[in-house]
């Protein structure tokens, strides 16, 4: 990338990023403010709206989103009769989960072994630096060519859906011709790739009640139905025998088309012990991007220790459900909680409450839009060609913004490729990748002028 004057501003640019990102990384910007204070994402959503002011950007404006936290936006306008194009990223961040299970503190950027560690160093804070190195890229060549408004979500993590609530109440804010969301992440390190699938996600609490208040395991245990068995009975019946989903009423989608995903290299992404199997059915790809998928995310229920011989009275758990394009989450839904209510045993009391739900995405991948990706891609990434692959996860805007917008074309591309262990302990970002991945999106956003001029 060397005698591209575009890469040659980039990889000059590396270090004040490193800086950037280490005053990003450090705001605690959990946008669940029982567990971490609303200082912190509002500190972080400064940060961004300074940032943005400083590269020339006009009716920077804290967005307050209907959930109580808050958006970042910007405008940077082009030249007269441009196209514009809407760059997304987040500020806020997963929990950091078991502090202890970090080998430098997670919301202290460190350097090592060739990549940088912390807490949303790739999901997404990375993405916000991304973007503001690809502007400055520009600025120092030439000049932006396009119209550019960036939007910083701060509650993507939580599924609460406040900026698309937002969106959707102003619609006329975020219009563009193109969307680039700066969240999804390549195939591996190094293997350019958009990503063309997200799936969608429902979050359901249920809570189990059998008793007025805990017993005596020995005097009332074998009789007294206990309420946290009753959950284990409920939660297990959402998988079949070779762990595939098994929720009534939601029939799989059609299997994966596109790139293919090795088994033993997912093995490998995802750490599994040895000995232990993978679950479900069909090709890893069918498993992870083009089929339901729950998950149990937590349990409320006594630690062991601690733990005293009783007959538990309630039980709750948190049920994520993942569902593919094609399915739409409202139903989804409904089925989980119909499934939770109807395979409670014993006649315990069942109660249900969704928490959080975004639908999935697929993208249109004939659009012009990305030709000038792949074009800019294969500069950035000398030798590779743009790979096409879908994401088991969910960003819940991509589809607002399509319902909203149907006529722009939407790209996602981003740091969060295997290595960096998103939402685990020790989350980190490839330097490199940041650093091709800008370039990426400074020659997208030129070539996207170049070929689609305003009609």
């Amino acid at each position: 990338m060397s005698s591209n004057p575009v890469a040659e501003t980039v990889a000059s640019l590396m270090p004040r990023a490193r800086t950037e990102l280490a005053e990003l990384v450090a705001f605690k910007s959990v946008a669940d403010f029982d567990q971490f204070p609303r200082s912190e994402s509002e500190g972080a959503a400064r940060w961004v709206a300074d940032a943005l002011r400083a590269e020339g950007f006009e009716d920077v404006a804290l967005l307050d989103t209907p959930d109580g936290t808050q958006s970042v936006y910007g405008y940077l306008p082009g030249p007269e009769g441009a196209r514009t194009v809407l760059l997304y990223a987040h500020y806020d961040v997963q929990p950091p989960l078991d502090e202890s299970g970090w080998t430098t503190p997670p919301f202290e950027l460190t350097e090592r072994d060739g990549r940088w560690y912390g807490r949303g160093a790739a999901d997404c804070k990375g993405g916000v630096i991304m973007h503001l190195l690809a502007l400055r890229a520009l600025k120092a060549n030439g000049g932006v060519p396009v119209h550019v408004k960036v939007i910083a979500e701060g509650s993507e993590e939580q599924g609460t859906g406040g900026l698309e609530r937002y969106a959707e109440q102003h619609p006329e804010l975020l219009t563009a011709d193109t969307i680039v969301i700066g969240d999804a992440g390549n195939y591996r390190v190094g293997l350019p790739t958009v990503t063309t699938s997200l799936r969608g996600m429902t979050l359901v609490r249920v809570r189990v009640d059998t008793l007025e208040g805990n017993l005596h395991s020995g005097q009332f245990g074998g009789a007294a139905p206990d309420a946290l068995s009753a959950l284990i009975r409920v939660l297990d019946s959402l998988r079949g025998e070779d762990g595939s989903t098994t929720v009534d009423g939601l029939t799989p989608a059609s299997g994966w088309d596109g790139l293919q995903y090795d088994e033993e290299q997912f093995r490998q992404d995802a750490k599994v012990l040895d000995g232990v199997e993978l679950i479900g059915s069909g090709t890893i790809a069918d498993r992870i991007w083009a089929r339901p998928a729950v998950t149990v995310l937590g349990i409320d229920c006594p630690p062991v220790v601690g733990a005293t011989p009783s007959v538990q009275a309630s039980a709750r758990a948190l049920v994520s459900l993942r569902v593919p394009p094609g399915v739409d989450s409202v139903e989804a839904t409904k089925l989980l909680q119909a499934h939770l209510e109807a395979h409670t045993p014993w006649g315990a009391r069942v109660s249900t409450e969704q928490t959080g739900q975004g639908q999935a995405f697929s993208a249109d991948t004939t659009s012009p839009a990305y030709a000038a990706m792949a074009e800019a891609m294969a500069v950035a990434y000398p030798g590779q060609e743009m790979q096409y692959a879908g994401q088991g996860g969910s960003i819940p805007l991509c589809s607002t913004l399509a319902g909203l917008y149907p006529e722009a074309e939407i790209l996602l591309i981003g740091l969060s490729e295997p290595e960096a262990q998103i939402h685990a302990v020790n989350e980190s970002v490839s330097p490199q990748e940041l650093e091709r991945l800008s370039v990426t999106e400074a020659l997208f956003l030129r070539n996207y002028a170049r070929d689609q001029p305003a009609a």
